[in-house]
């Protein structure tokens, strides 16, 4: 009698356990798909953080060339060098990948 209440008890143990993995391993897949969806809502984020950035900078110059007052010119002249040094190091890179 004694092995069958082992038996019977261990029995119940798997049952248990295989029942506590499904459920975790659904919980696991629950929480998979919704961090793969906030990943892609956070590049999202992201990707129009650097766009209203990009419309920022460009309103700011517009505004500085258009009512240049005082310090809007100097920040023009300062944003102009910072665009026209960019664009060097832009033809640099690539005259460099011509060169390989």
């Amino acid at each position: 009698m004694a092995e069958k209440d082992i038996v019977k008890r261990l029995s119940s143990e798997v049952e248990r356990l295989i029942a506590d993995h499904e459920r975790i391993s659904q919980r696991c897949r629950e929480l998979m798909a919704e961090r793969d969806k906030l990943q892609r809502d956070k590049r999202g984020l992201e990707e129009r953080v650097r766009e209203l950035d990009t419309q920022l900078k460009s309103a700011d110059l517009t505004k500085a060339m258009t009512g240049a007052q005082g310090g809007d010119v100097e920040r023009a002249k300062q944003r102009i060098n910072s665009l026209l040094r960019e664009v060097d190091r832009c033809i640099a890179v690539l005259k460099h990948q011509d060169a390989q």
